[in-house]
């Protein structure tokens, strides 16, 4: 029976709180005056007062932490909307969306059905399963409504009212508009529906513990939909739009914090997803030749850039789905990534090219690391070599030489790329059953030396390829 003017726990107050400021006085009214000094032994009523005041302080805290994390609101449950009250083209527009937001790929386990979850996720915090999202009324989400999915996509609550990890990320769905949340609704509930139970989460306490989302949210979520900037092209507005609601780029490309939200003051600065390393997508990037709109066009329609490379690991399956989206959009994409590099001062990139390999060419095998190149190497990645297996990526060019971490390197060589963007690309071997943890440390630490002479050597290689060579990715 608690009533309050006013919430006593706002994003904002806690804010405040955790750096330490003192909550803002209304100007309207004067600073209380300073109560006269009081001895407790003379009046113990002051002394008692000050007791039910601190503890009515308690319960009103208690009150406002507790109905924070109260579970949401329950939606009830629906019949299965039948597919034919929506039109072919708004289930293409939802088909074209769910590529956009790579939604199959985080919830279709290996070998299941496409979108009946199951899949594992790790996270700094444990392991988390995707859940089913075709429309099964009893597994999946056959009995939601549609404002119940679209609460989910923006508040990251689930039908039933229970939290949902940001592993789903909500963050950036919440900026999705009506209409498109509405095509991709019509298209999951079209879809095939699939029985199938997703396991349970294997999460460490306290992050077991769904009700403290509430706090993260109050924290580092913001619900509203994208707003175009006035200033900027359509075209740009159209490819951050794109990018920043469903295609959810930064929640791979930027730093997390120590709870796990993006560090929103590093925007695609470069972060960390299944094993592999997201590099920067701005002027931060390590890559030898900056980034260009061309380039970026080229990588994220055929998944292969002259001067960067091949998109591998999670990025191949992010550029296939890509495929669903049309020239404009992937044009539009492109523009607004290359808002944030800095080109005026770029030479040519075929003069740079050039150079580059012309300087790195192995003429000698000098060592270990060598010998090794140019017998697993060289017949595919050699500068001036036929193209006998798909393309020819350039080892003088190629963005994951050249970066602070060898992840990614490592990565590639032990596992190879079995399942490229397309054919075209060709197929990469992978050589964990045929070379050593000593062997691939000096062929990695060879590749760094020759093909990026201009950067420090890196340190902590063998413990990489441990780390590497034990992961599933």
């Amino acid at each position: 029976g608690v009533r309050f003017r006013e919430p006593p726990f706002t994003p904002e107050r806690i804010l405040k709180g955790l750096r330490g400021e003192a909550p803002a006085t209304p100007q309207s009214l004067p600073a209380p005056a300073a109560p006269p000094p009081s001895r407790n032994w003379e009046n113990p009523f002051a002394r008692r007062a000050g007791i039910f005041a601190t503890i009515a302080a308690v319960c009103t805290a208690a009150i406002g932490i507790g109905a924070a994390l109260l579970p949401g609101r329950a939606i009830a449950p629906i019949a299965r909307p039948d597919a034919s009250v929506y039109s072919a083209a708004t289930i293409a527009r939802g088909e074209q969306l769910a590529a956009l937001g790579n939604c199959a790929e985080c919830h279709t386990k290996i070998g299941g059905a496409p979108n009946a979850g199951g899949r594992a996720l790790e996270t700094p915090f444990g392991t988390i399963y995707a859940t089913n999202i075709t429309p099964d009324v009893v597994t999946g989400i056959g009995a939601w409504s549609y404002p119940a999915f679209e609460r989910a996509m923006r508040d990251g609550l689930h039908r039933d009212g229970r939290q949902l990890y940001p592993a789903f990320p909500y963050t950036h769905f919440a900026k999705t508009s009506d209409a498109d949340l509405q095509a991709l609704y019509a298209y999951l509930m079209a879809q095939p529906a699939v029985r199938a139970t997703t396991p349970a989460n294997a999460l460490a306490f306290p992050f077991n513990l769904r009700p403290l989302l509430a706090g993260w949210n109050a924290l580092f979520h913001r619900t509203h939909e994208f707003k175009p900037d006035p200033s900027r092209s359509e075209a740009w507005n159209r490819g951050a739009y794109l990018i920043e609601s469903l295609g959810h780029c930064s929640g791979c490309h930027s730093p997390r914090n120590a709870l796990g939200a993006e560090q929103r003051n590093a925007y695609l600065a470069g972060g960390f997803a299944e094993g592999w390393e997201a590099p920067a997508l701005t002027s931060l990037s390590h890559a030898p030749i900056p980034w260009s709109e061309e380039e970026l066009y080229a990588y994220l329609r055929t998944g292969h850039s002259r001067y960067h490379g091949v998109a591998a690991g999670p990025m191949a399956p992010v550029v296939r789905d890509l495929k669903a989206l049309p020239d404009q959009d992937i044009r539009a994409m492109a523009v607004y990534l290359n808002s944030f590099n800095d080109t005026a001062d770029t030479p040519a990139p075929d003069a740079l090219a050039a150079k580059l390999e012309s300087a790195t060419q192995v003429t000698v095998a000098s060592s270990a690391g060598a010998r090794l190149y140019q017998g697993a190497c060289a017949v595919c990645h050699e500068v001036g070599g036929l193209p006998l297996f798909g393309t020819r990526p350039s080892l003088a060019l190629n963005s994951n030489v050249h970066s602070t971490k060898a992840d990614n390197l490592v990565q590639v060589i032990l596992h190879g790329i079995a399942d490229p963007v397309s054919s075209d690309l060709g197929y990469m071997p992978a050589f964990r059953n045929s070379m050593s943890d000593a062997q691939v440390e000096e062929l990695v630490t060879f590749l760094r030396k020759q093909f990026a002479p201009d950067k420090p050597a890196w340190t902590g290689v063998r413990e990489t390829i441990s780390r590497v060579r034990s992961s599933t990715h």
